[in-house]
């Protein structure tokens, strides 16, 4: 008989990296989302500033605002009863003054139920790091591609290919891990880069695009479900493709309505003929 199901920790989480075993985690923006990651038993839910592109249309997670994320992590929660859930802090709200910051991020915990936030930036977000921890809210970093600051690293490309960039997430996992992080995202990284530094730091890697030797991926879910249709990278696994079957079926939806195929007499409710004259038959009296 399998053991009942209880809430994913943080022990947990840094319990499979020690045993050898694989974290698994992936984003959710609504209830529906939430419930069904869960329920498929994945260890991490992050509510990411994704959501500002594949669910709020906007050009890039810039945009994006604490309430937004706030709201999406509040339907989020309503369907995670189990998996660990991680509030990813939005643009401009965490490398700001320590107060605001402490502020922005306990929103996620206390308003969101968040367990957790996760912040982008390497070496130079290690005191940002220690203010949040001292704090008691739990911090989960992101290194290598940081969507929020692209630009300045030239774009959405990998990082560390060369010998100074790859010294500099090496430093920054380094720092990241001293500074009270309980594991770290690394994104867009050479494979072999991101095995050094899984085996350089004690706390759980999470790759995306960063191979198959970190302790645990996570993936945006409309890119893997095929529901975000703009773009997909390179680095992710198509396991659905709602995108033209959802088109599909709302046009063949217009296409009954119109015509007068739906509804259906099996999609209608009928009355009792009795009923239906003595409704006729009050009508002609009046």
């Amino acid at each position: 008989m399998n053991a009942e199901r209880r809430k994913v920790t943080i022990p947990d989480v840094q319990k499979k990296k020690d045993d050898r075993r694989k974290i698994t985690m992936l984003t959710a923006y609504d209830y529906p989302s939430g419930r069904l990651i869960d329920e498929a038993g994945l260890d991490m839910v992050l509510v990411g500033d994704s959501l500002a592109m594949t669910v709020l249309g906007y050009e890039s997670t810039i945009p994006v605002t604490m309430d937004e994320m706030i709201h999406h992590a509040k339907a989020v929660r309503r369907g995670v009863k189990y998996a660990l859930l991680v509030g990813d802090m939005p643009f401009m709200t965490y490398n700001i003054a320590e107060k605001e910051t402490v502020r922005n991020a306990g929103r996620f915990i206390k308003e969101g139920g968040c367990t957790a936030v996760k912040i982008e930036g390497g070496e130079e977000m290690s005191g940002t790091v220690k203010t949040l921890v001292k704090a008691g809210i739990p911090v989960l970093g992101h290194i290598g591609l940081t969507p929020q600051t692209a630009a300045q690293l030239g774009g959405f490309r990998v990082q560390g290919k060369d010998a100074r960039g790859a010294a500099k997430l090496i430093d920054s996992a380094v720092a990241l891990e001293k500074a009270g992080c309980f594991a770290i995202v690394l994104e867009c990284v050479p494979d072999m880069l991101a095995k050094l530094i899984t085996e350089k730091i004690g706390i759980p890697t999470i790759g995306i695009g960063a191979g198959p030797y970190c302790n645990g991926q996570v993936i945006v879910t409309n890119d893997m479900i095929g529901l975000y249709d703009k773009f997909t990278p390179k680095f992710v696994k198509k396991y659905a493709d709602l995108w033209p079957q959802m088109l599909n079926a709302f046009k063949r939806y217009k296409d009954d309505v119109e015509s007068g195929n739906f509804p259906a007499q099996e999609h209608s409710f009928t009355m009792n003929g009795s009923e239906l004259k003595k409704i006729k038959s009050v009508r002609r009296t009046r």
